[in-house]
C-alpha cells in the first residue's frame, strides 16, 4: 500500500511588478486578448443578426407554419401560394344533405368556408416582430429552435350557407293541402290531399356549421317541419261511398211457408239521395268526413209491406199417449211474427256501405205460440180422455166422406184453454174448393140441395155431442130443419145434431174446467164412423136423460127430381123421409164430489121430410115439379 503525504500548508505568495524579476507577461495579455475576442465575437453577431433581420425583413422568420404549411423565410407572395395551394378543405370537403331519394352534395367553399391567407400570413409575420429587439431576438429563436405555429384564418361566409340550403328548401318545401271530396249523382270524386313539408333552415344551418367549425365533413339530415293535413279519412270515405253505390240494395223475405218473396230493390240513384257528409272538427283541430244515410224514406213502404208479412203464431196439435201420459207432436207448432220495421231499416244502412252481401233479409219479431213444440200433458193438466162420441157416415156418397175429412182434420190435435170458448167455424175455416172442400148435399131452402161442404155437420153434430157428454157449457147450437138419417145410425137417438152455416151459425161450447182440454178426431173407414175423445183432467159426471118427442108429424111423400147425369134406370136417393116432432134432452152435471153443478137441455124442432130420389131425364116417376 502507496500512502500519499497530506499536502502542506502553503505559503503566502508576493506579486511581482512586470519588469519584476520573475513576471510573467502572458498574465495580462490573456485577459485583454479574451476581452477583444468577445467584443469582436459580439460584433461579429450582431452583424449576422442584422443582416439575419435584413434578408427577412420581407419574408417569414424561419420555424413558422400555418396550418402545418411550414413558411418560414418565404416571401409575402410565396407564402400566400404555400396556403392557398395547401388549404384543401374548401374544396374537397363534402357535406351531404339527404331527404328520402333525394340527395344534394355541396363543398365547404359553396357554402362559404374560405381560407383567409391575408389574415393568416399577418398572424405569420407578427412572430419576432412586436418592437422589443430582447422579446424579438427570443421569439426569433424559439421559432427557429422549437417551431411557432399559428391556426389559419378560415372564413366562413353564413350568407352562403344560408344561400344553398334556401336552393335545398326550393326544392323540399311543399304546401300542405286538404283533400276535397265531391258527391255528384252517383259519381265519387276525390282529390287526395298532400301533407306539407318546410325545411328549417335555423335548425338545418345550426347543424352544419357544428360540422364546419370543427372541420368535420359527412352526411347531414334536413330538419324538415311537416304539416299533415287536417282532414284525416277522406280516403275512407270515398271508399265507403264508392261501395254504398256500387250496386242497388235487394231486400228480402220469405212467408210463412218459406217461400221467397221479392226482392225489393234500391237502386244507387235511390241510395244517392239518402247519402249525407258532414265535415267535423274534432277538439284538437282535426277533421274527420262524417257519412251517413237515413234510410226511413223506405219506412212507409215497409209498413205498407208489413201485413202481407205477417205470420200468425200457429199452434202446435197433439196427441195424448194413455200410455205415458206424454203429447205426442202430430204437426209442429209455428212462430208468429210480425215486420220490424225499424230494425230492418237500420240493417239496409248497416249493409249498404258494403261491396259484398248487399241482399238484405227483412227483420221481424217472432212470438212464440202458446202451445209450443216442448209443452207437456202435466203443465196443461191433461191427464185422461173425459169424453167421447162417435157417429156414423155409411150410405155417405164420396164427396160427403171427402169434406167430413177434411172438415175432420181441422180439429184433430187442438186444445182448448181454461174458460175459452171453442167455435166450430173459427177452427173449420172458410167452406170453399180452395180448402180442399167439394160438391155434396146440403140443407138449405128448406130442403136438400147441391153445395159446396155437404158433410160438415155431421162433423159438429160428433163435437156436439162430445161436448154435451162431457159436461161443458154450450154456448151456441144450432138444430136441423128435419131429422137427417145420417145422425141416428145404429140406434143413435134423436135430438143431439147441431148445424152449422156460414157465417151465420156456429158451434160453440165452453171449457169451463180449470184444466185444458185437448180435442182428438179419427175417422175409421172401415167402419164409416168419425169419432172424437176429449182429454184434460175428469171434472165433471154427466147423466144425459132419454130423448123426450112430442108432436109427431108423418113424413112427407117421396119426390123425384132429374139427374142429366144418371143413365135411363138409374135412382140416386139423396134425402130420406124423416117424422116431424119436438125432441127434447135434458142432462145433469155433477161435479166430482157428486154436487150438482148444471142442469139444462136441448129442444129441436123437426120439420116433417119425404124422401127424395134423382133418376135420369124422362124417368116415368118424375113429378111436374121435379121434371
Amino acid at each position: 500500500m502507496t500512502t500519499v503525504p497530506a499536502p502542506l500548508p502553503s505559503q503566502p505568495q508576493s506579486v511581482l511588478p512586470p519588469d519584476a524579476p520573475g513576471f510573467n507577461p502572458w498574465l495580462l495579455r490573456l485577459p485583454i486578448l479574451f476581452m477583444g475576442g468577445l467584443v469582436l465575437l459580439l460584433i461579429a453577431l450582431i452583424g449576422l443578426l442584422l443582416a439575419f433581420r435584413s434578408y427577412h425583413a420581407d419574408r417569414i422568420f424561419p420555424g413558422v407554419y400555418a396550418g402545418g404549411v411550414p413558411l418560414g423565410g418565404l416571401s409575402y407572395e410565396a407564402a400566400r401560394d404555400a396556403l392557398n395551394e395547401s388549404f384543401y378543405f374548401g374544396e374537397e370537403a363534402v357535406f351531404t344533405f339527404r331527404r328520402g331519394d333525394q340527395v344534394w352534395q355541396l363543398s365547404a367553399a359553396e357554402l362559404g368556408v374560405s381560407l383567409d391567407a391575408d389574415a393568416t400570413l399577418a398572424a405569420a409575420q407578427e412572430i419576432g416582430r412586436s418592437g422589443n429587439p430582447t422579446t424579438d431576438a427570443l421569439d426569433q429563436a424559439e421559432a427557429w429552435f422549437n417551431g411557432a405555429s399559428i391556426a389559419p384564418v378560415v372564413v366562413y361566409d353564413q350568407a352562403a350557407a344560408l344561400e344553398q340550403l334556401n336552393e335545398i328548401a326550393a326544392q323540399l318545401d311543399r304546401p300542405m293541402r286538404e283533400p276535397v271530396l265531391t258527391l255528384s249523382g252517383t259519381q265519387v270524386d276525390l282529390v287526395p290531399g298532400q301533407p306539407g313539408q318546410v325545411l328549417d333552415v335555423a335548425a338545418t344551418l345550426e347543424a352544419l356549421e357544428r360540422q364546419l367549425l370543427q372541420f368535420h365533413s359527412g352526411e347531414i339530415t334536413p330538419v324538415i317541419l311537416e304539416a299533415a293535413p287536417r282532414l284525416l279519412n277522406a280516403d275512407a270515405t270515398a271508399e265507403q261511398l264508392r261501395a254504398a253505390l256500387s250496386s242497388p240494395l235487394e231486400l228480402t223475405a220469405v212467408d210463412g211457408q218459406g217461400s221467397p218473396l221479392g226482392p225489393w230493390t234500391i237502386s244507387p240513384e235511390q241510395i244517392a239521395e239518402l247519402l249525407s257528409i258532414a265535415l267535423v272538427t274534432e277538439a284538437d283541430g282535426s277533421q274527420r268526413y262524417e257519412i251517413d244515410i237515413d234510410m226511413s224514406a223506405f219506412s212507409a213502404s215497409l209498413e205498407a209491406l208489413a201485413p202481407g208479412l205477417i205470420v200468425p203464431p200457429r199452434n202446435g196439435r197433439f196427441h195424448f199417449d194413455e200410455a205415458t201420459g206424454q203429447l205426442i207432436v202430430i204437426e209442429g207448432a209455428v212462430s208468429g211474427r210480425m215486420l220490424n220495421v225499424p230494425e230492418t231499416l237500420r240493417r239496409l244502412e248497416e249493409t249498404v256501405f258494403n261491396y259484398d252481401g248487399r241482399q238484405v233479409p227483412m227483420v221481424f219479431d217472432y212470438t212464440l205460440p202458446r202451445y209450443h213444440n216442448q209443452i207437456t200433458a202435466a203443465e196443461l193438466g191433461i191427464r185422461e180422455m173425459v169424453a167421447e162420441a162417435t157417429t156414423y157416415f155409411e150410405g155417405s156418397t164420396q164427396n160427403r166422406r171427402t169434406n167430413i175429412a177434411v172438415s175432420t182434420s181441422r180439429f184433430d190435435g187442438i186444445i182448448i184453454g181454461p174458460g175459452e170458448e171453442f167455435s166450430f167455424n173459427d177452427f173449420l175455416g172458410e167452406i170453399s174448393e180452395a180448402n180442399g172442400f167439394v160438391e155434396g148435399n146440403v140443407i138449405f131452402g128448406g130442403r136438400t140441395t147441391i153445395g159446396i161442404g155437404g158433410g160438415v155437420c155431421q162433423v159438429s153434430t160428433t163435437i156436439f155431442r162430445a161436448a154435451f157428454n162431457g159436461g161443458f157449457a154450450l154456448t151456441e147450437r144450432n138444430s136441423h130443419g128435419y131429422r137427417v138419417g145420417f145422425y141416428e145410425l145404429r140406434g143413435q137417438p134423436p135430438g143431439l145434431d147441431a148445424a152449422i152455416w156460414q157465417p151465420e151459425r156456429d158451434f160453440r161450447f165452453q171449457n169451463n174446467t180449470p184444466y185444458h182440454l185437448l180435442i182428438e178426431a179419427s175417422i175409421y173407414p172401415n167402419d164409416n164412423a168419425l169419432q172424437f175423445r176429449f182429454y184434460s183432467t175428469q171434472t165433471f159426471r154427466t147423466e144425459i136423460d132419454a130423448p123426450i118427442v112430442k108432436n109427431l108429424v108423418p113424413a112427407k111423400e117421396t119426390r123425384y127430381e132429374v139427374n142429366r147425369d144418371l143413365q135411363p134406370g138409374q135412382i140416386l136417393q139423396v134425402d130420406y123421409s124423416a117424422e116431424g116432432a119436438d125432441v127434447t134432452v135434458y142432462r145433469t152435471v155433477y161435479d166430482m164430489a157428486g154436487n150438482v153443478v148444471m142442469e139444462d137441455y136441448v129442444f129441436t124442432h123437426y120439420l116433417p121430410w119425404g124422401a127424395i130420389y134423382q133418376v135420369a131425364p124422362g124417368d116415368s116417376r118424375l113429378n111436374s115439379t121435379g121434371a
